[in-house]
This record gives C-alpha cells, sequence and structure tokens, in this order.
C-alpha cells in the first residue's frame, strides 16, 4: 500500500509540472478564460500560485499609458520567495506583476504591455523569469528597481521598447545584475539597458554606451537576423 501511495503521488506530481511549459516558446498561448480582479491579487511570502492559463486582469483597468504606477495598479503582487505560474496577462492594468522581494515566474504572458510588464523590488537574492512572454511594450518589459540578480530564460518579447532595464535613478542606488539565457527577441529597442555609471545622482543618468563591452555588459553566443 505504501508503495503505491508513493507512486500515485508520484504521478500526481509529474502531471502537475507537465502544465508549466518553461521552454522558450515563439506563439502566445490561447487563454482559457479571463479573470478581472477589482483589486491586485497578493501571493504571500513563499507561496505559489497557478493561474491555469486563464488571462488574468484588472477591471476597471489601472492602465494610464506611461504614466508610473504602484502596487495598487499590478494584476499579481507578490512577497518574498513567492511563485507565480501559467498565467496570460491582459491589457487592462499599468503594472502586471509586482515583485516585493525575490520571486519567481514560470510560464507568464503580457499580451499587450501598458507601462511595465513585470517589476523586481527585491532588496538581496535572486528572482528568476523563466519561459513565458510579452508583447507591445511601448516602453519597458521587466524593470529592475531594486538589487540583487534578475535572470532570465526562454523568454520570447516581440515589438517592445526595452525587454530589460536596470533602474538609473531610484531613490536607492543598488548593484544591480541581469542575466539572459536562450531569449529571443522580435522587435526592440533595447534589449538590456544597464546602469554602467551607477551612482551618478540627478536624474535620469547619460547613456554612455549602445553596445556590449565585455565589463558591464557582456554577451556571448547571440544570432541575429532580418537586420
Amino acid at each position: 500500500m505504501y508503495f503505491k501511495a508513493l507512486l500515485v503521488s508520484s504521478l500526481v506530481g509529474l502531471a502537475a509540472s507537465a502544465t508549466t511549459n518553461t521552454n522558450l516558446q515563439t506563439t502566445f498561448p490561447a487563454a482559457s478564460g479571463t479573470t478581472n480582479l477589482a483589486a491586485v491579487k497578493t501571493i504571500a511570502a513563499g507561496q505559489s500560485f497557478d493561474g491555469g492559463m486563464k488571462q488574468w486582469d484588472r477591471s476597471p483597468s489601472t492602465c494610464n499609458d506611461q504614466a508610473e504606477g504602484g502596487d495598487a495598479d499590478a494584476v499579481f503582487l507578490l512577497a518574498d520567495g513567492a511563485t507565480l505560474s501559467n498565467v496570460v496577462i491582459g491589457p487592462n492594468n499599468g503594472e502586471g506583476v509586482h515583485c516585493l522581494g525575490t520571486c519567481t515566474l514560470n510560464n507568464i504572458w503580457w499580451t499587450d504591455v501598458c507601462e511595465d510588464a513585470a517589476t523586481f523590488k527585491q532588496t538581496s537574492g535572486t528572482s528568476y523569469v523563466n519561459g513565458g512572454g510579452a508583447r507591445n511594450a511601448e516602453d519597458k518589459v521587466l524593470q529592475h528597481n531594486g538589487a540583487g540578480t534578475v535572470a532570465v530564460k526562454n523568454f520570447f518579447a516581440q515589438n517592445v521598447g526595452k525587454v530589460y532595464r536596470s533602474c538609473g535613478n531610484c531613490a536607492t542606488h543598488y548593484a544591480r545584475k541581469s542575466t539572459f539565457d536562450n531569449i529571443r527577441v522580435n522587435g526592440a529597442s533595447v534589449v538590456a539597458g544597464v546602469n554602467g555609471n551607477f551612482g551618478e545622482s540627478g536624474s535620469e543618468p547619460s547613456k554612455t554606451a549602445s553596445a556590449p563591452d565585455g565589463k558591464v555588459c557582456a554577451t556571448s553566443a547571440v544570432q541575429t537576423s532580418g537586420c
């Protein structure tokens, strides 16, 4: 009986994990349904939430074009160590996902980004973006305002301004790091905007480079087509 129960438990676990596809996908998935939230949905520290591939959005809309919003304008607010999986984020929100500490985003798709798709505010540690994708972002997709590292893997971006940006004029200056592994970008002005002149005071720091320098920004195995 013990071995039978263990086998059933294992099969259930395998079935659940199979529904989360974090491989690189370049076709946006169809939502399995729609859920409109009157207020931001909070995922508690260390907890996990599976959205069942439904489209999650805000009603009424909190999108205000490129005006900076706050936590209350997001669809999901993740406390430290929370995990969000299998979600389609709709167009009627200003901020998408806010991570207050480290977080993990598995197979999250943003259909039409308003101000930002996801914002990372951790003071240390690593947040993960595994699979998923975003499209139609006038400006930023992944906004890194906190410290630590944002690690992006198997991500697809289409018709966006910046796939990732490290904050240059946030109230608190942090040494921020980011990694990108097996991402595909189809139409973007910037793949990763990083703050090489760290600690510069004032408003937005001045632009110092437009290509990898091997130190502040290093790349390898980059393939381009259609240029």
